[in-house]
């Protein structure tokens, strides 16, 4: 009973990780799948089986080297030297990160609940800063919440999707994009998600000392994964290619479930968010305090102050102009993750 509990905790903080803002809004399902026509679910089958084997890799190496950041599985992936200078890029992507976070969460905030864009900010830092304070634990219990019922949701979505006519859509859309514009898409989309959940499935997986549920938490986290990534193709590409103008595709799927359920998935985006947010925080501090042995309590307030700072550009600028670059960069690490010769064991 014990390793269930632990397996689904893995399972969920992994969901939880990758399942950001862009995530949840449809954002990134649309741009990187959907747009893709009947394609879009093949390479969502392919991002699929890249978090399933990927993530479970990455904490398994983890685990081995005892790993007490991210820092030590990349010096692992590329030396000491090199793995050093990653490390340092990765700070400056996981803070970018952060403030795209808590911008996000400013922008709900201001545009569904009536409160200011900046009360909306310190909100969220008050609230990662307590939780915070709890460490790993807070991190499992709040993805151990806010994943079931965004699954939930997402069978919800998916029941009044096979009654609304064009259900079967996701299997006849066309596209004109480029070959290589859709088969990058999975490889961009995993690379970009799997380096930025390092900062936390990195510590987890070094915490878990039996491997068995390590993998088959990663098995269920991947799979999890999938499915909703798979579940918002198939609702979006009812709407295609209208849905392409919305700012928040997913939010217009919910409106025609009810006002009530509407106002349940704006939260479910905020979570969602919150989540993303405290997770790469987690993981920044726990980077720098290698760095400059300093508190961990005066490293979490002096990041949440300079995201807050950051933020001030706003959501979008920061998303367009942060993420693109990001996933690039993101696919070195990627490719070296998988020729990484399998750790002991596995």
């Amino acid at each position: 009973m014990k390793r269930a509990s632990k397996i689904m905790q893995i399972a969920f903080t992994y969901m939880g990780t990758v399942v950001g803002a862009g995530f949840a809004t449809g954002q990134e399902i649309l741009q990187f799948f959907t747009r893709f026509g009947f394609l879009g679910a093949v390479t969502i089958l392919m991002a699929t089986i890249m978090f399933v084997w990927l993530g479970a890799k990455m904490m398994l190496i983890a685990s081995d080297v005892r790993a007490k950041s991210y820092e030590d599985v990349n010096k692992v992936l590329f030396g000491d030297r090199y793995g050093r200078w990653i490390s340092h890029f990765m700070i400056i992507v996981l803070f970018g990160v952060c403030a795209v976070m808590l911008a996000g969460a400013g922008s709900i905030f201001s545009e569904n609940w009536n409160i200011s864009y900046q009360s909306g900010l310190l909100i969220t830092m008050v609230g990662c800063f307590f939780l915070l304070r709890k460490g790993m634990n807070a991190i499992l219990t709040v993805n151990s919440i806010v994943v079931p019922v965004m699954l939930l949701f997402t069978v919800l979505i998916i029941i009044d999707t096979v009654k609304t006519p064009g259900s079967d859509r996701w299997l006849l859309l066309t596209s004109d994009h480029s070959p290589i514009s859709i088969w990058a898409s999975p490889f961009l989309y995993a690379a970009f998600n799997l380096s930025m959940a390092q900062a936390v499935l990195v510590p987890l997986g070094a915490e878990m000392r039996d491997r068995k549920t390590i993998v088959y938490g990663s098995w269920i986290g991947g799979i999890g994964i999938g499915f909703m990534l798979l579940a918002g193709h198939i609702a979006l590409s009812v709407y295609m290619p209208g849905i392409q103008q919305f700012a928040i595709p997913m939010g217009g799927i919910a409106r025609q479930l009810g006002h009530g359920i509407q106002w349940i998935y704006i939260f479910l985006i905020f979570a969602e968010i919150f989540t993303t947010l405290i997770a790469d925080v987690y993981g920044l501090t726990l980077q720098m305090q290698e760095r400059l042995k300093v508190s961990r309590t005066l490293l979490t307030i002096l990041t949440l102050a300079s995201c807050y700072v950051a933020s001030q550009i706003g959501f979008g600028p920061l998303l367009s102009t942060l993420y693109p670059l990001f996933g690039l960069i993101s696919l070195g690490w990627l490719v070296l993750l998988i020729k990484q010769r399998p750790p002991l064991g596995e």
